[in-house]
């Protein structure tokens, strides 16, 4: 129950953080070199931190790269120690919350 208590204390303060470095790291590093290079007006700390919230929308993988594939090897594991009725049963349950899937002939390569 303690940890838990830390966490509360801790998110927002690691959110405050993130936020100031991140926001003061792009600032900086735009006021130092776009208007020498391109002639680009200099950034307040607000629109720096708009700015990489914009690049992390855009082209960041937002944490989940990892996350990702780790759950596809994990589901390839479970699928290959299936049976083929398990995996029937499986499928149904798919079509039943996500619509409809692609048919046994497609899912086995056929």
């Amino acid at each position: 129950m303690r940890r838990k208590k830390w966490i509360f204390v801790a998110a927002p303060v690691c959110i405050v953080l993130f936020v100031f470095i991140g926001g003061e790291a792009v600032m900086r590093l735009w006021n130092w070199l776009m208007p020498m290079l391109f002639g680009w007006r200099m950034l307040t700390f607000w629109q720096a931190f708009g700015l990489l919230a914009l690049c992390r929308i855009l082209f960041g993988s937002h944490g989940f790269r990892g996350h990702r594939s780790h759950f596809r090897n994990r589901m390839r594991e479970r699928w290959e120690h299936m049976t083929p009725e398990e995996r029937e049963r499986f499928r149904q349950g798919m079509r039943g919350c996500c619509g409809p899937g692609p048919s046994t002939a497609e899912s086995t390569g056929q």
